[in-house]
């Protein structure tokens, strides 16, 4: 839609992803074996006819630039673009984005180079597959200046969330920013009858807004306290314009602890993930990559997702979601673990090399076990190694790893000698 302009948040510095965030923000994290978080997103906009983003970016940007630059790419017939914007000091202005809402703020001399009506705001951390179509025509329909997309949450899940509250037509009439479960009386909303029975009657903001664009720049030039749009701009916009929640009941997950990542990778392999990858409809993009198909050499699996360019050899792997260019030793045993794989593919006289010299190949070495762990990129785990998360394990950390939520991660470029046991 040529009247629509998308702007995507980069995230902030995610430091309850750590140590996934260590080196990359958290858009960039690799995710169901082959895609980065932010291809999700990305893709719901290009699937509703969405093709002009731009992505704000600040913290740990590289690998997420890099990876945008290589994959969005349109043809010079398109007037489709995603344009990454960093975080720049400029003579107007010295500071870093102070938050979401000031993000925006200090890229508006970027979108009124373009012509447009509407824009809309989303996350580049956030899982679920949305035809954003649907979200402005019932903009259009409402009359709304502002319209805030929202999921019906349960009692329990609330305290986590800002919560709106409606009246007639959806319009939303009160904002509270993540209330103690002891304050939720008087704060439910009509999401149905489907949602009423299931208990899912407060409406959280999932971080997706529609703006008319004038409504949007008034607000960010008049106003420069407001620096966030769920903390500040959406309740300061209540009472002063025609502010309607958009509620969506299907798939959504915001990825901000080590556990909601896992679980949303363990998902993956179910029979009927919550996230389909496999509607032709509505595909998932990602960065083309010429990899040779997986090998599997005696190798028993039972519901993994398994990427290209993968080598398991006479190994076993239950529950787990495994990475491009992975290898899995003989007798390796992986158990619900999330392996992320590696950017580069080892030679055979490269891995020769690395044994030879007391360092285990890229890749898990034969014997290994791993359960409840996930795996970042291009760690080499020797043989023999015993890596074993439980929901009861404390949060710790290693030279090698990190524990949170009972999961142990093993860090990016890590190193694990033979027989290590965590």
């Amino acid at each position: 839609m040529r009247n629509v302009i998308t702007v995507a948040l980069g995230g902030g510095a995610g430091t309850r992803l750590y140590p996934l965030t260590q080196l990359r923000s958290k858009p960039a994290v690799p995710f169901g074996g082959k895609y980065r978080i932010i291809d999700v997103p990305l893709s719901n906009c290009l699937n509703s006819g969405l093709n002009r983003i731009y992505l704000l970016t600040q913290y740990n940007s590289a690998s997420l630039n890099q990876h945008v630059g290589a994959t969005y790419r349109f043809s010079q017939f398109s007037r489709g673009f995603v344009n990454v914007l960093a975080a720049e000091q400029t003579p107007g202005n010295e500071r870093w984005f102070q938050g979401t809402a000031d993000a925006v703020r200090q890229v508006m001399g970027h979108l009124e180079s373009h012509g447009f009506e509407r824009v809309l705001i989303i996350s580049g951390d956030q899982l679920y597959q949305m035809d954003f179509q649907h979200l402005l025509a019932a903009h259009d329909a409402s009359g709304a200046a502002i319209t805030v997309a929202t999921t019906p949450v349960r009692a329990e899940e609330a305290p986590g969330f800002g919560i709106m509250q409606t009246g007639a037509g959806g319009r939303i009439e009160r904002f509270v920013e993540k209330p103690p479960g002891d304050r939720l009386e008087g704060l439910e909303s009509d999401a149905g009858d489907a949602m009423r029975r299931e208990g899912r009657v407060y409406l959280a903001s999932m971080g997706i807004y529609v703006f008319e664009r004038e409504v949007l720049f008034d607000l960010l030039r008049s106003h420069a306290d407001l620096v966030d749009f769920g903390r500040d701009v959406i309740p300061f916009s209540i009472s002063r314009h025609p502010v309607y929640s958009y509620s969506f009941t299907g798939y959504w997950t915001d990825i901000g602890t080590i556990a909601s990542f896992y679980d949303a990778n363990l998902a993956m392999t179910r029979r009927n993930p919550p996230l389909v990858l496999t509607d032709a409809e509505r595909p998932v993009f990602t960065h083309a990559r010429n990899l040779p198909p997986s090998e599997l050499w005696d190798a028993h699996l039972d519901h993994c997702a398994v990427s290209a360019g993968v080598v398991l050899d006479g190994c076993r792997a239950r529950n787990s979601v495994i990475g491009v260019r992975s290898v899995v030793g003989p007798g390796a045993d992986l158990d619900a673990c999330v392996v992320m794989g590696a950017d580069f593919l080892e030679s055979e006289s490269a891995r020769t090399s690395a044994s030879a010299r007391g360092r285990p190949p890229l890749g898990i070495g034969a014997g290994t076990r791993l359960s409840r762990a996930i795996i970042d990129k291009n760690a080499r785990i020797g043989r023999d190694c015993v890596i074993e998360g439980r929901p009861d394990r404390p949060d710790s950390e290693g030279e090698h790893h990190v524990v949170r939520d009972g999961i142990v991660v093993i860090r990016k470029n890590a190193t694990v000698p033979d027989g290590t046991r965590i």
